[in-house]
């Protein structure tokens, strides 16, 4: 089996583009949540809440060509993909096509404003609005599809489409690839564009936040007064490589991956079942043949629903016990496709710099919760060596990624 390192990192949120900015953010409680005005026009959306990405820019060289077939949520993976191989160092590299790089990329669809243009074909029986391009900005893998275009791909395609773990898939179906001799190097990741018809979804689930006055109180992930999630937007994207590969070039090397898990509740579509959680993390941990007590910290998914994290938290503490523990979607939201890869990302970064950052927002936590040294209040200073990153999505899919520090 091969080993696999991470070479390269780069992603898009509500609170920045670069780690550096968004950890100022977090040092400051910053959120990156905001109020919709433009959501107003909806009245029977309760929640007006959400973490858009207001400073995405494309770049200059990106012209109508490129753009023009390209959603939103298949911009901001582009760029962050074109991001992560420049920090690689292999932006431009003749490897890029060789058929030794793939991608692994996922969204939990395409851009919603192409939905509706087929949709005002069904409804309205007038095919105005539909193009060429429609379809394409539509379909859950424009993500990965794009990506082979633009950097001429000749490798595996592995699009994921499952919904909150998309990203987290991608990069264990990523490590995976490398892991077997497949692949040499693996674009991996995920992103999500904002929209109403996002946060519909969970309102008529009766699980979305009504804290419309105060945005910056919420999400609360695992807080006893919490009242729903909150939807963002975004993108993260991890450059996986085979090991030897990366020393050889003299890559720099920020991780090293050594355990994946991925499961299936096979109860309920979206009723979250913690037994299943647990043992997902109890596979991860197989895989990278460890014992619990090994793992120093725990990204969380931590969504902020009253089932949910009291299912992922009391998992958490079967499996490890006391363990320190946060949740990043409180700055950012629920970035659904995106946020496996985002949390992924900047967990990394989180164990690089010897810092634990704190659920946001997390005040008094829920006694129904698990025991768990929640990180709170405070950026928390430690020696963090190996970190588990879990995410759970509709449908019971569940995903467990293990990363260990390599400097």
């Amino acid at each position: 089996m091969k080993r696999v390192v991470v070479t390269g990192m780069a992603g898009i949120t509500s609170l920045g583009e670069t780690a550096d900015e968004i950890f100022a953010k977090f040092h400051a409680g910053q959120s990156g949540i905001r109020y919709m005005p433009e959501w107003e026009i909806y009245e029977d959306l309760r929640t007006k809440l959400a973490g858009p990405v207001q400073s995405f820019q494309i770049p200059k060289h990106y012209n109508r060509k490129i753009t023009g077939g390209r959603g939103r949520v298949a911009l901001m993976s582009v760029i962050s993909a074109e991001k992560a191989l420049r920090d690689a160092g292999l932006l431009g590299s003749e490897l890029l096509s060789s058929g030794d790089v793939g991608v692994a990329f996922g969204s939990s669809a395409g851009s919603v404003d192409a939905v509706s243009e087929f949709g005002n074909m069904l409804n309205a029986q007038d095919m105005s609005r539909i193009n060429a391009t429609t379809y394409i900005r539509m379909m859950s893998h424009t993500s990965a599809v794009n990506m082979t275009v633009y950097f001429g791909l000749k490798g595996l395609t592995l699009p994921t489409s499952s919904a909150c773990t998309s990203g987290s898939m991608a990069i264990g179906q990523a490590y995976e690839a490398i892991k077997l001799g497949k692949q040499t190097v693996m674009i991996s990741g995920g992103a999500e564009e904002l929209s109403a018809a996002g946060a519909a979804v969970f309102d008529v689930l009766l699980a979305t936040s009504r804290m419309n006055d105060q945005p910056e109180k919420s999400p609360r992930p695992f807080e006893a007064n919490r009242d729903g999630l909150v939807i963002g937007e975004g993108a993260g994207c991890l450059i996986l490589e085979e090991y030897e590969h990366a020393v050889q070039r003299g890559a720099k090397i920020y991780s090293e991956i050594i355990g994946y898990a991925s499961n299936t509740d096979g109860q309920h579509v979206t009723k979250p079942d913690s037994e299943m959680m647990g043992r997902c993390m109890q596979m991860a941990l197989k895989d990278a043949q460890l014992d619990a007590s090994e793992i120093d910290y725990v990204n969380a998914h931590g969504t902020s629903t009253a089932q949910g994290d009291v299912a992922e938290s009391q998992a958490t503490q079967r499996v490890f016990g006391f363990k320190p523990i946060s949740s990043l979607k409180s700055y950012f939201g629920h970035t659904l496709g995106a946020c496996g890869a985002i949390e992924a990302w900047l967990g990394i970064e989180m164990m690089n710099r010897g810092e634990l950052i704190p659920t946001l927002n997390l005040d008094e936590i829920d006694p129904l919760c698990g025991e768990l040294d929640y990180i709170t209040q405070q950026v928390r200073t430690a020696n963090i060596n190996i970190m588990m990153s879990n995410n759970f999505a509709f449908g019971g899919i569940n995903t467990s990624l293990i990363f260990k520090r390599t400097t």
